[in-house]
Protein backbone atom coordinates (compact mmCIF):
# COMPACT_ATOMS: atom_id res chain seq x y z
CA UNK A 1 0.00 0.00 0.00
CA UNK A 2 3.20 2.46 -0.10
CA UNK A 3 2.90 3.29 -4.11
CA UNK A 4 -0.38 4.92 -2.92
CA UNK A 5 1.08 7.71 -0.92
CA UNK A 6 3.34 8.75 -3.18
CA UNK A 7 1.01 8.66 -5.99
CA UNK A 8 -1.86 10.91 -3.64
CA UNK A 9 0.97 13.02 -2.72
CA UNK A 10 1.55 13.30 -6.88
CA UNK A 11 -1.71 14.06 -7.47
CA UNK A 12 -2.34 16.50 -3.94
CA UNK A 13 0.57 18.72 -4.84
CA UNK A 14 -1.94 20.55 -7.34
CA UNK A 15 -4.07 21.18 -4.19
CA UNK A 16 -0.88 22.38 -2.60
CA UNK A 17 -0.05 24.90 -4.97
CA UNK A 18 -2.91 26.84 -4.04
CA UNK A 19 -2.35 26.44 -0.19
CA UNK A 20 1.37 26.28 0.10
CA UNK A 21 2.45 27.79 -3.27
CA UNK A 22 2.58 30.78 -1.57
CA UNK A 23 4.67 29.96 1.02
CA UNK A 24 7.01 28.84 -1.40
CA UNK A 25 6.85 31.50 -3.62
CA UNK A 26 8.23 33.88 -0.72
CA UNK A 27 11.15 31.94 0.10
CA UNK A 28 13.90 33.57 1.22
CA UNK A 29 16.49 31.96 -1.45
CA UNK A 30 19.27 33.00 -3.25
CA UNK A 31 17.57 34.75 -6.57
CA UNK A 32 21.69 34.84 -8.13
CA UNK A 33 22.54 31.68 -7.53
CA UNK A 34 20.87 28.77 -8.99
CA UNK A 35 23.02 25.85 -7.62
CA UNK A 36 22.43 27.52 -3.79
CA UNK A 37 18.76 28.27 -4.14
CA UNK A 38 18.18 24.58 -5.53
CA UNK A 39 20.04 23.61 -1.97
CA UNK A 40 17.66 26.05 -0.22
CA UNK A 41 14.79 24.67 -1.40
CA UNK A 42 16.11 20.76 -0.61
CA UNK A 43 16.03 22.11 2.64
CA UNK A 44 12.90 23.47 2.46
CA UNK A 45 11.61 19.91 1.75
CA UNK A 46 13.33 18.48 4.66
CA UNK A 47 12.03 20.58 6.63
CA UNK A 48 8.35 19.31 5.32
CA UNK A 49 9.57 16.21 5.30
CA UNK A 50 10.25 15.77 9.12
CA UNK A 51 7.37 17.50 9.89
CA UNK A 52 5.42 14.64 7.69
CA UNK A 53 7.37 11.67 9.07
CA UNK A 54 7.11 12.70 13.13
CA UNK A 55 2.95 13.00 12.35
CA UNK A 56 3.14 9.63 10.48
CA UNK A 57 5.07 8.36 13.62
CA UNK A 58 2.02 9.65 15.98
CA UNK A 59 -0.27 7.66 13.90
CA UNK A 60 1.61 4.61 13.29
CA UNK A 61 1.64 4.21 16.57
CA UNK A 62 -1.84 4.57 16.77
CA UNK A 63 -2.24 1.89 14.16
CA UNK A 64 0.00 -0.55 15.68
CA UNK A 65 -2.12 -0.23 19.09
CA UNK A 66 -5.42 -1.73 17.11
CA UNK A 67 -2.33 -4.24 15.07
CA UNK A 68 -1.96 -5.26 18.65
CA UNK A 69 -5.64 -5.62 20.09
CA UNK A 70 -6.14 -7.78 16.83
CA UNK A 71 -8.57 -5.17 14.91
CA UNK A 72 -6.29 -4.86 11.46
CA UNK A 73 -8.88 -6.23 9.35
CA UNK A 74 -11.26 -3.80 10.75
CA UNK A 75 -9.09 -0.80 10.92
CA UNK A 76 -8.34 -0.96 7.20
CA UNK A 77 -12.00 -1.10 6.42
CA UNK A 78 -13.20 1.87 8.52
CA UNK A 79 -9.89 3.69 7.23
CA UNK A 80 -11.01 3.07 3.49
CA UNK A 81 -14.90 4.15 4.46
CA UNK A 82 -13.52 7.33 6.39
CA UNK A 83 -10.95 8.12 3.26
CA UNK A 84 -13.77 8.13 1.08
CA UNK A 85 -16.60 10.20 3.26
CA UNK A 86 -14.05 12.69 3.55
CA UNK A 87 -14.53 13.40 -0.08
CA UNK A 88 -18.24 12.73 -0.84
CA UNK A 89 -19.24 14.48 1.76
CA UNK A 90 -20.07 18.42 1.53
CA UNK A 91 -17.19 20.63 2.76
CA UNK A 92 -20.30 22.96 4.01
CA UNK A 93 -21.27 20.42 6.67
CA UNK A 94 -17.96 20.05 8.33
CA UNK A 95 -17.97 23.70 8.23
CA UNK A 96 -20.41 23.40 10.81
CA UNK A 97 -17.95 22.22 13.08
CA UNK A 98 -14.61 23.90 14.07
CA UNK A 99 -12.49 20.39 14.25
CA UNK A 100 -8.99 22.85 14.72
CA UNK A 101 -10.91 24.84 17.92
CA UNK A 102 -9.16 23.05 20.65
CA UNK A 103 -5.36 23.43 18.62
CA UNK A 104 -6.41 27.11 17.93
CA UNK A 105 -3.65 28.81 19.51
CA UNK A 106 -1.20 26.45 18.63
CA UNK A 107 -1.76 27.01 14.94
CA UNK A 108 -1.97 30.67 15.17
CA UNK A 109 1.45 30.77 17.24
CA UNK A 110 2.87 28.32 14.31
CA UNK A 111 1.67 30.90 11.95
CA UNK A 112 3.80 33.41 13.78
CA UNK A 113 6.36 31.54 14.30
CA UNK A 114 6.60 31.10 10.18
CA UNK A 115 6.28 34.55 9.52
CA UNK A 116 9.07 35.59 11.49
CA UNK A 117 11.65 32.46 9.20
CA UNK A 118 11.08 35.26 6.58
CA UNK A 119 13.33 37.50 7.79
CA UNK A 120 16.88 36.12 6.93
CA UNK A 121 18.16 33.16 4.28
CA UNK A 122 19.61 30.92 6.33
CA UNK A 123 19.29 26.73 6.35
CA UNK A 124 17.84 26.57 9.49
CA UNK A 125 15.28 28.96 8.79
CA UNK A 126 14.59 27.52 5.48
CA UNK A 127 14.37 24.51 7.54
CA UNK A 128 12.29 26.06 9.84
CA UNK A 129 10.13 27.68 7.60
CA UNK A 130 9.41 23.90 5.63
CA UNK A 131 8.87 22.33 9.51
CA UNK A 132 6.48 24.74 10.45
CA UNK A 133 4.64 24.54 7.33
CA UNK A 134 4.23 20.65 7.25
CA UNK A 135 2.05 21.11 10.46
CA UNK A 136 0.09 22.97 9.16
CA UNK A 137 -3.78 21.79 9.12
CA UNK A 138 -4.37 20.69 5.50
CA UNK A 139 -7.02 18.23 4.06
CA UNK A 140 -4.95 16.27 1.95
CA UNK A 141 -2.44 15.45 4.93
CA UNK A 142 -5.60 14.55 6.86
CA UNK A 143 -6.27 12.49 4.54
CA UNK A 144 -3.17 10.94 4.06
CA UNK A 145 -2.48 9.89 7.37
CA UNK A 146 -5.28 7.84 7.64
CA UNK A 147 -3.50 5.81 5.21
CA UNK A 148 -0.15 6.05 7.73
CA UNK A 149 -2.64 4.61 10.75
CA UNK A 150 -3.83 1.88 8.53
CA UNK A 151 0.06 0.79 8.44
CA UNK A 152 0.06 -0.39 11.88
CA UNK A 153 3.41 0.20 12.70
CA UNK A 154 5.53 3.24 13.43
CA UNK A 155 8.27 2.90 10.71
CA UNK A 156 5.80 2.06 8.10
CA UNK A 157 3.89 5.39 9.70
CA UNK A 158 6.81 7.74 8.97
CA UNK A 159 7.74 5.82 5.61
CA UNK A 160 3.57 6.69 4.61
CA UNK A 161 3.69 10.14 5.50
CA UNK A 162 7.59 10.70 4.02
CA UNK A 163 6.62 9.00 0.50
CA UNK A 164 3.51 11.07 0.14
CA UNK A 165 5.38 14.13 1.17
CA UNK A 166 8.16 13.13 -1.68
CA UNK A 167 5.32 13.27 -3.89
CA UNK A 168 4.35 16.53 -3.56
CA UNK A 169 7.96 17.69 -4.13
CA UNK A 170 8.37 18.24 -7.78
CA UNK A 171 5.83 20.12 -8.41
CA UNK A 172 5.91 22.35 -4.92
CA UNK A 173 9.89 23.05 -6.55
CA UNK A 174 9.41 23.86 -9.37
CA UNK A 175 5.87 26.01 -8.81
CA UNK A 176 8.05 29.05 -9.06
CA UNK A 177 8.52 28.79 -12.77
CA UNK A 178 5.69 26.31 -14.33
CA UNK A 179 3.20 28.88 -12.57
CA UNK A 180 3.04 30.79 -15.58
CA UNK A 181 2.32 27.32 -17.77
CA UNK A 182 -0.26 26.42 -15.70
CA UNK A 183 -3.48 28.31 -16.50
CA UNK A 184 -6.50 28.54 -13.97
CA UNK A 185 -8.84 26.23 -15.92
CA UNK A 186 -6.05 23.42 -15.84
CA UNK A 187 -5.19 23.79 -12.65
CA UNK A 188 -9.11 23.35 -11.84
CA UNK A 189 -9.48 19.91 -14.09
CA UNK A 190 -6.42 18.67 -12.47
CA UNK A 191 -7.87 19.17 -8.88
CA UNK A 192 -11.04 17.63 -9.66
CA UNK A 193 -9.04 13.98 -10.12
CA UNK A 194 -8.03 14.47 -6.54
CA UNK A 195 -11.43 13.09 -5.17
CA UNK A 196 -10.96 10.19 -7.88
CA UNK A 197 -7.44 9.15 -6.22
CA UNK A 198 -8.55 9.47 -2.71
CA UNK A 199 -11.70 7.24 -3.01
CA UNK A 200 -9.45 4.55 -5.43
CA UNK A 201 -6.86 4.58 -2.79
CA UNK A 202 -10.17 3.96 0.20
CA UNK A 203 -11.25 1.47 -2.01
CA UNK A 204 -8.02 -0.17 -1.83
CA UNK A 205 -7.76 -0.07 1.83
CA UNK A 206 -11.58 -1.96 2.30
CA UNK A 207 -10.17 -4.60 0.08
CA UNK A 208 -7.30 -5.47 1.81
CA UNK A 209 -9.04 -5.25 5.08
CA UNK A 210 -12.03 -8.00 3.29
CA UNK A 211 -9.09 -10.20 3.10
CA UNK A 212 -10.38 -11.66 -0.75
CA UNK A 213 -6.94 -13.77 -1.24
CA UNK A 214 -6.62 -11.13 -4.10
CA UNK A 215 -2.17 -11.02 -4.38
CA UNK A 216 -0.86 -7.78 -3.53
CA UNK A 217 -4.62 -5.70 -3.43
CA UNK A 218 -6.35 -8.00 -0.74
CA UNK A 219 -4.33 -10.83 0.66
CA UNK A 220 -6.04 -14.05 2.55
CA UNK A 221 -7.27 -13.71 6.04
CA UNK A 222 -4.49 -15.90 7.14
CA UNK A 223 -2.19 -13.36 5.75
CA UNK A 224 -2.91 -10.32 7.41
CA UNK A 225 -2.40 -11.73 10.78
CA UNK A 226 1.13 -12.32 11.83
CA UNK A 227 2.38 -14.57 14.76
CA UNK A 228 5.26 -14.67 16.75
CA UNK A 229 4.48 -18.51 17.21
CA UNK A 230 3.50 -20.72 14.34
CA UNK A 231 0.23 -22.54 14.29
CA UNK A 232 1.26 -26.44 14.92
CA UNK A 233 -1.35 -29.17 16.23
Amino acid sequence: MLYSAFIFGLISSFHCIGMCGPIAMMLPVDRTNQTKKAIQIITYHLGRLTAYGTIGFVFGLLGKGFLLAGLQQNLSIFIGVAMISVVLIPDKIFAKYNFSKPVFKLISKIKTALGSQFRNKSFKSLFTIGLLNGFLPCGMVYVALFGAIAMQSESLGVLYMILFGLGTVPLMSSVVYINSFITVPIRNRIQKTIPYVAIAIGCLFILRGLGLGIPYISPSNMSLFIQADPNCH
